[in-house]
């Protein structure tokens, strides 16, 4: 009898509430700290962008590290979920300040904190999915999870948009992120159980209600909640002294690949940060919009990943997910390439759209093919390898995009920078022989 595993898309939305919140919150950010930076500072583009990699900075450093520890954090509501109840009020907290801050210095002081708070559960919040996800399931998982996080983007860009065209001083569209933060987070601490957790709580001698008990239940015969957790909060399991441990479990050939992935990774965020940090300044700018519709305009990109995050998991489930990968560079690629000579606000809406749907083949398949490369010990260790090379393309792309349009004085170069950055992803993704679709094979295998 063959084995048939169905997704669980209520639990998977549930954690989907985090990315959520997450998403919501960083487009916000992304589109509105740049505008209150230049009106208020007077900084040039450089400037700005070095002041926009601060959040990708921190994630540089912090990511990899909390992943890492918060695969050694049990209690009884699981690794990740400590994190996240720390670090999510916290930063929806800090975050109302940063439109109400008038001298450069406050400004500084109030975002390097935000950034510091929001990695202490970014990565933690990611790792969730894989966590009470099998390996077979997680490029539909992924697409589930990142739906919720289109509709957070796209809430931010529609509802901060008609927001910030009633708040001349742009505190309205933070606020309502902060109260979608905590309102995110009381679903988490309601709905999502994590397997360790409850293993946790059962081996203290408590009693699960019918809910936990299926939850565990259902995990446990996928192969999930298999590591072994004492009632005195210690993972039994061998090692993780070293944060490169679990790399250097890998076969040489799985190593080569998931070095070439992540080099593909981090061109290919070069290529999308670049976009998404500086586009409104490019519409304003370049297109005479205002920042409210040119907000609005770019959701036309996060619609389109929006509608395409589940079918792009579907179908990379069916053909593998280094070709939907490579589809989606090439379809980009194609995108962006007109965008270099047309200022026609319909057409580039349009173009975007689909770059939207190449996005999602890309960005939906990217995090499953790195965590297939390990076991559930280390999938916080492998979302922080993750982390490190798409947070470092997020701390060189803007920097580096600002250098380029200060030197030319023009920001229709955004676009060939970003297709460029796609075209050297694509030449690294060829390489990569390992982390493809388990599920085809699984689905071969009987009971």
């Amino acid at each position: 009898m063959k084995r048939e595993m169905k997704l669980n898309y209520q639990n998977t939305s549930l954690i989907g509430f985090g990315f959520f919140a997450s998403s919501l919150v960083w487009a916000i950010y992304n589109s509105f700290v740049p505008l209150l930076l230049e009106e208020r500072f007077l900084l040039t583009s450089t400037s700005i962008g070095l002041i926009m990699t601060i959040d990708n900075f921190f994630g540089v450093i912090f990511q990899p590290l909390i992943g890492s520890v918060s695969d050694k954090t049990v209690t009884a509501r699981g690794r990740r979920m400590p994190w996240i109840i720390v670090g999510l009020p916290l930063s929806a907290i800090i975050f109302t300040f940063i439109p109400r801050m008038y001298t450069l210095f406050s400004m500084m002081l109030v975002i390097i904190t935000f950034n510091i708070l929001m990695s202490l559960w970014r990565a933690p919040v990611i790792a969730l999915m894989p966590d009470v996800t099998p390996k077979p399931l997680r490029s539909k998982a992924n697409g589930v999870i990142n739906l919720m996080g289109g509709i957070g983007s796209i809430t931010a860009f529609l509802l901060g948009g008609l927001l910030a065209k009633k708040s001349p001083d742009l505190s309205l569209p933070f606020l309502f992120a902060t109260l979608v933060m905590f309102a995110s987070l009381v679903a988490l601490i309601a709905f999502v159980r994590e397997p360790v957790g409850l293993i946790f709580r059962k081996n203290k001698g408590e009693k699960l209600n019918p809910r936990e008990d299926k939850l565990l239940a259902e995990a446990q015969g996928f192969g999930l909640g298999t590591i072994k957790v004492s009632s005195d909060a210690s993972i039994l399991t061998e090692d993780k002294k070293e944060f490169l441990a679990p790399l250097k479990k890998l076969k040489v050939e799985e190593r080569r690949s998931l070095y070439f992935l992540l080099g593909a990774i981090f061109f290919w965020f070069c290529g999308f940060n670049a976009i998404e940090t500086f586009f409104t300044l490019y519409a304003t700018k370049t297109l005479g919009m205002s920042s409210g519709s040119a907000t609005m305009t770019l959701a036309s990109y996060s619609l389109a990943f929006l509608v395409f995050a589940l079918p792009s998991g579907i179908l990379a489930e069916k053909f593998g997910r280094k070709p939907l990968i490579l589809t989606g560079l090439v379809g980009i690629i194609f995108m962006f390439i007109p965008l270099l000579f047309i200022q026609n606000t319909t057409l580039i809406t349009i173009l975007l759209i689909g770059g939207g749907v190449f996005w999602a083949c890309i960005n939906i398949n990217s995090l499953p093919m790195v965590v297939e490369m390990t076991s559930e010990e280390s999938l916080g260790s492998f979302t922080g390898y993750y982390y490190f090379f798409s947070f470092s393309a997020s701390i060189v792309s803007p920097v580096l995009f600002g250098w380029i349009r200060d030197l030319t004085q023009d920001y229709t170069t955004l676009f060939a920078y970003s297709v460029i950055a796609f075209c050297v992803a694509f030449v690294l993704m060829i390489f990569v022989k390992h982390g493809d679709n388990y599920s085809l094979a699984y689905k071969k295998t009987d009971d």
